[in-house]
């Protein structure tokens, strides 16, 4: 999909892959192959007539203009591709976790902005929501809860969920940044703007002892990028080594709990290309120090 000259960077995908390589913090051996999901994989979250519209491309003028991305053959393929990599990435964490590989890292997703019925800011398919509602179909899947630490709100992800109390949702977002309309997640926190290093690690210190006491049997991870301190979408001031502390706690919660994390790199829009690169690869760096690698 050609995005050239849209706030959404999505060479940051092809740049962090490489990124990865040349750092030999990936082999080709670590690599899974995504699968595009199906239209039927993705009618577990979204509804018919919403699926119906996108395969017809017809959406409206008003749907194309929440979306916020130029609607075309090709964008919905990049999108069932990357839902489809989340699919791959939350089957291999749940099936391999009691080898103890309990961290899986999608080098894509992360789509909380869509909903059932439609989609909105850069999110055309829920992908997390997708994996979830495949996953609860396809195994004996009790609980799960997802850590949103994107700098916006994960409302998609809050509503689909919102009456399934198999699905714990945690969302800690800057408050006054989009979306408006924030529904409720299981538990929110909305920090004010510009809140730093110090005041978001503390709060997520005593967020996750909350999420992991629902005994989750698999976290999704969205590790945005977007609260550092130069995001041009976010308001939050958080530096590259905050940020790194921030992935460092929720994998060793989940490695404490003996739980698989998947993660999804979400958001992320710094001035900077290689910024935003800087802390995806942190990411991963700090997943593989959490497995001991």
């Amino acid at each position: 999909m050609d995005l050239r000259g849209h706030v959404w960077p999505i060479e940051k995908y092809r740049l962090t892959f490489t990124a990865l390589h040349e750092r030999q913090l990936m082999t080709s051996a670590d690599v899974l192959e995504p699968i595009e999901a199906s239209w039927e994989q993705l009618g577990f979250a979204h509804t018919s007539e919403y699926l119906q519209k996108i395969r017809n491309t017809r959406l409206s003028v008003e749907d194309i203009a929440q979306l916020e991305l130029p609607f075309s053959r090709d964008l919905v393929e990049g999108f069932r591709l990357m839902t489809g990599g989340t699919l791959v990435a939350s089957r291999h964490a749940f099936s391999s976790a009691a080898e103890g590989q309990r961290v899986v890292v999608h080098l894509g997703g992360g789509f909380h902005h869509a909903f059932a019925n439609h989609g909105e800011g850069f999110c055309l398919f829920n992908d997390v929501a997708v994996a979830i509602r495949v996953l609860q179909q396809e195994t004996v899947l009790e609980r799960v809860a997802v850590v949103d630490l994107d700098v916006h709100h994960g409302n998609g992800t809050a509503m689909i969920f919102e009456r399934d109390p198999t699905v714990f949702t945690f969302s800690m977002h800057q408050q006054h940044n989009y979306p408006l309309f924030k529904p409720k997640s299981s538990l929110d926190i909305g920090l004010f703007d510009g809140a730093d290093d110090d005041e978001y690690l503390k709060q997520l210190r005593g967020a996750l002892p909350k999420v992991f006491a629902t005994r989750p049997q698999v976290v999704f991870y969205l590790a945005g990028a977007d609260p550092f301190r130069e995001d041009r979408l976010g308001g939050l001031h958080l530096t590259l080594e905050g940020l790194r502390q921030r992935d460092r706690l929720v994998f060793e919660a989940g490695n404490e709990a003996k739980v698989p994390v998947v993660v999804v790199l979400a958001g992320g829009y710094a001035h900077r290309i290689a910024d935003t690169v800087a802390i995806h690869v942190a990411t991963v760096e700090e997943a593989k120090r959490t497995l001991g690698q």
